[in-house]
């Protein structure tokens, strides 16, 4: 499994329409092959921060993803959204477990 963190702070005066592009992208990833889970959410402390947390059956099906319009069309209209720095993770998993809280 292939799972993505990323980290995007949005200038506060285009958080509508960022809002606008994470819905469609997180609605239309959650939709592709390959694709386990699809998540975006809102910092409690900033909520012009916006973490996305992304996994994949495997790194085809994540390289499928980025090759997808939905995909690019979020990676174009960034740039003029952001208020700082993005930060990107990816972590190869060989295995998870469920804990039980």
């Amino acid at each position: 499994m292939l799972v993505v963190h990323a980290t995007f702070p949005i200038d506060p005066d285009k958080r509508e329409e960022a809002l606008d592009h994470i819905r469609t992208l997180a609605e239309q990833s959650r939709a592709e092959a390959g694709t386990i889970d699809y998540r975006v959410g809102e910092d409690v402390e900033d909520p012009n921060v916006f973490r996305f947390l992304e996994r994949y059956e495997d790194e085809e099906a994540f390289a499928a993803h980025t090759e997808t319009d939905h995909f690019a069309s979020f990676e174009a209209a960034l740039p003029d959204l952001l208020d700082g720095e993005p930060e990107v993770l990816r972590f190869d998993v060989s295995s998870s477990t469920e804990l039980d809280l």
